[in-house]
């Protein structure tokens, strides 16, 4: 195998990983802020006049997401278009949430865009478009009716990511649905994501075999 080969190969293994420090390092900030929000505002005052301790940690949340889109841009080379939809969502509602004093607005974030997610891939199979292959063509290569089979799969995941949270933040305290969102939802993605992997063979047009009989 030659140098540049190995070279991709490495990268390759390595984006997943990155993506996820990416997607979870924010996250694990907004966690821990929430966690110990009140020792954050006594030794740093500064924070102390954003409010509620979590919307001290939606601030450093929204902080940690800018950092996370420019190391990816810097890193990978790109932005994801998920994480830069959900980036957007964090600024907007988080802004709210601390310049109206309402946590509302930043615990319907995640209503807000699984379900924007749901309605582009759901609407765009309406019109006969499967969406999830224009994100994820350069991952995977499948069948036409393997696209539309698993863009309806997500569509469908979304809408009930964006029910659960809604179910949530209105039942249960706010430190639940801290918890709930770091510790939660994305075992519950990585869940999912895993359980298509059957469909996702069955429906591909290149067999896994393949890329091994072209480096031989």
């Amino acid at each position: 195998m030659s140098e540049p080969t190995k070279r991709l190969t490495t990268e390759q293994k390595e984006e997943p990983f990155l993506k996820l420090v990416f997607e979870l390092g924010p996250l694990l900030i907004f966690f821990f802020a929430n966690l110990r929000g009140e020792w954050l505002m006594r030794t740093f005052p500064v924070l102390a006049p954003i409010g509620s301790p979590l919307l001290v940690a939606t601030a450093l949340f929204m902080a940690a997401t800018v950092i996370s889109l420019i190391a990816s841009r810097i890193v990978m080379g790109n932005i994801p278009i998920m994480p830069l939809v959900s980036g957007v969502v964090v600024m907007v509602f988080g802004a709210l949430s601390i310049w109206l004093q309402d946590e509302t607005f930043i615990k319907m974030k995640p209503t807000i865009v699984n379900g924007l997610f749901a309605a582009v891939l759901l609407g765009g199979l309406l019109f006969g478009r499967s969406l999830l292959g224009y994100v994820f063509h350069s991952a995977f290569k499948l069948d036409d009716e393997g696209w539309r089979k698993l863009t309806l799969r997500w569509g469908l995941f979304f809408v009930f990511l964006a029910i659960l949270n809604e179910v949530v933040w209105r039942n249960f305290s706010a430190d639940t649905w801290v918890n709930f969102k770091v510790w939660a939802t994305m075992p519950i993605t990585i869940a999912f994501t895993l359980a298509q992997m059957p469909l996702i063979m069955r429906h591909s047009t290149e067999p896994l075999g393949e890329e091994k009989k072209d480096e031989g």
